[in-house]
Protein backbone atom coordinates (compact mmCIF):
# COMPACT_ATOMS: atom_id res chain seq x y z
CA UNK A 1 0.00 0.00 0.00
CA UNK A 2 1.57 3.48 -0.99
CA UNK A 3 2.56 5.85 1.84
CA UNK A 4 2.16 9.64 1.19
CA UNK A 5 4.95 11.78 2.73
CA UNK A 6 3.31 15.01 3.54
CA UNK A 7 4.82 18.50 4.50
CA UNK A 8 5.14 18.90 7.89
CA UNK A 9 5.36 22.64 7.58
CA UNK A 10 4.53 25.68 5.20
CA UNK A 11 7.81 26.79 3.30
CA UNK A 12 9.44 25.70 -0.33
CA UNK A 13 11.03 23.20 -2.03
CA UNK A 14 15.00 23.92 -1.80
CA UNK A 15 16.32 20.95 -2.75
CA UNK A 16 14.88 17.01 -4.24
CA UNK A 17 17.86 14.65 -2.92
CA UNK A 18 16.13 11.30 -4.08
CA UNK A 19 14.61 10.68 -7.75
CA UNK A 20 11.58 8.01 -8.53
CA UNK A 21 13.08 4.66 -8.71
CA UNK A 22 14.92 4.27 -5.52
CA UNK A 23 14.69 2.31 -2.70
CA UNK A 24 14.76 4.47 0.53
CA UNK A 25 15.02 3.34 4.08
CA UNK A 26 12.73 4.73 7.06
CA UNK A 27 14.66 8.48 7.72
CA UNK A 28 16.45 9.04 4.35
CA UNK A 29 16.15 12.61 3.26
CA UNK A 30 14.00 12.92 0.42
CA UNK A 31 14.09 16.43 0.03
CA UNK A 32 14.98 19.39 1.74
CA UNK A 33 11.84 22.28 2.65
CA UNK A 34 12.91 26.29 3.13
CA UNK A 35 11.16 28.12 5.87
CA UNK A 36 11.97 31.55 7.35
CA UNK A 37 15.48 31.12 6.49
CA UNK A 38 15.91 27.41 7.96
CA UNK A 39 16.24 24.36 5.94
CA UNK A 40 14.09 21.04 7.41
CA UNK A 41 14.77 17.91 5.60
CA UNK A 42 12.18 15.66 4.94
CA UNK A 43 12.42 12.13 5.89
CA UNK A 44 11.07 9.03 4.42
CA UNK A 45 8.13 7.41 7.16
CA UNK A 46 8.78 4.15 5.81
CA UNK A 47 11.24 1.94 4.15
CA UNK A 48 10.33 1.24 0.58
CA UNK A 49 10.57 2.43 -3.55
CA UNK A 50 10.17 5.81 -4.09
CA UNK A 51 7.47 6.09 -6.72
CA UNK A 52 6.79 9.35 -7.29
CA UNK A 53 7.60 13.01 -6.59
CA UNK A 54 4.83 15.25 -6.63
CA UNK A 55 6.74 18.56 -6.81
CA UNK A 56 9.53 20.28 -7.66
CA UNK A 57 12.35 22.44 -6.52
CA UNK A 58 10.95 26.19 -6.18
CA UNK A 59 7.25 24.85 -5.37
CA UNK A 60 5.64 26.38 -2.68
CA UNK A 61 3.72 23.91 0.03
CA UNK A 62 1.22 24.55 2.70
CA UNK A 63 1.52 22.12 5.82
CA UNK A 64 0.17 18.64 4.76
CA UNK A 65 1.00 18.75 1.04
CA UNK A 66 1.57 15.59 -0.19
CA UNK A 67 5.29 15.46 -1.46
CA UNK A 68 6.21 11.94 -2.26
CA UNK A 69 4.67 8.80 -2.61
CA UNK A 70 6.56 5.25 -1.34
CA UNK A 71 5.26 2.19 -1.97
Amino acid sequence: MPTDVEAEITGNVWKIELQPGVSVEEEDVIMILESMKMEIPVEAPCAGKLIEIKVSEGDNVEEGHVLAVIE
